[in-house]
C-alpha cells in the first residue's frame, strides 16, 4: 500500500460523501482524487484504469463547472427512466465486444496487467458514466457489476484500500438504485 492509495482513498470517500450532500466541493475533491488514482493506476500497470481516470476528470471539471453556472436558475429536473430492453441488450453486447476488443489490444501492446479485466472496468465504467448522466435507472446496476470486478483486480493487484474503497462504492450503487426507483418515471425513453 503506496501513499497515493491512501490519499486517493481518503479522497474518494470524502468526495462521495460531498456529492451525497450535493456540496460543490465535492467537484474539486474528484478532480485530485481521480488525478491521484491515474497515478496509482499507472504504478500498478493497470493502463486502461489510467485512461479512464482521464475520462472521469474531465466528467468531473465538467461537473464543477455546470453546478457553478447553473446556481439560481431554475430549470426543469430530468427524469429518472428505464431503458427499454433492447437497448439494454444493445450496451450489454457492445460492451463486451469492446472490452474483449480493448482487453485484447492492450494485452498485445503494453505489459499491463490483468487487461481483459481491467479492459471490462474501463468499458462498462464508461458505459454506466453515460447512463448515469441521462439518469437511467440501469447504470446503477452497471456500477454494481463493475464495482465488483474492480474489488477483484485491485485485491489481486495489492491496492487493498482500493479495493476497499470499491466495496464502499457497491454500497453507494445500491443506495443509488433505491434511491432513484423512488422517483423513476415508468415510460421507456431513447438513450
Amino acid at each position: 500500500m503506496s501513499l497515493l492509495e491512501i490519499i486517493g482513498t481518503v479522497l474518494g470517500i470524502i468526495g462521495v460523501g460531498l456529492m451525497i450532500r450535493q456540496s460543490i466541493w465535492g467537484w474539486p475533491v474528484g478532480l485530485a482524487q481521480v488525478a491521484v488514482s491515474a497515478g496509482v493506476f499507472f504504478e500498478a500497470k493497470l493502463y486502461s484504469d489510467v485512461l479512464l481516470q482521464v475520462f472521469f476528470f474531465s466528467i468531473q471539471g465538467h461537473g464543477w463547472w455546470h453546478w457553478s453556472r447553473g446556481r439560481g436558475r431554475e430549470r426543469d429536473e430530468l427524469p429518472v427512466t428505464r431503458l427499454p430492453l433492447r437497448n439494454i441488450a444493445i450496451w450489454v453486447g457492445g460492451g463486451a465486444l469492446g472490452t474483449a476488443a480493448w482487453g485484447e489490444l492492450m494485452r498485445r501492446t503494453t505489459d499491463a496487467a490483468l487487461p481483459h479485466w481491467d479492459a471490462f472496468i474501463f468499458v462498462f465504467s464508461m458505459i454506466a458514466q453515460w447512463l448515469q448522466a441521462r439518469k437511467r435507472i440501469e447504470n446503477w446496476a452497471g456500477w454494481m457489476i463493475v464495482n465488483v470486478v474492480a474489488v477483484g483486480v485491485y485485491w489481486a493487484k495489492d491496492l487493498r484500500l482500493y479495493a476497499a474503497l470499491y466495496v464502499v462504492f457497491f454500497g453507494l450503487a445500491v443506495a443509488g438504485h433505491v434511491a432513484w426507483r423512488k422517483t423513476l418515471r415508468e415510460e421507456p425513453a431513447n438513450a
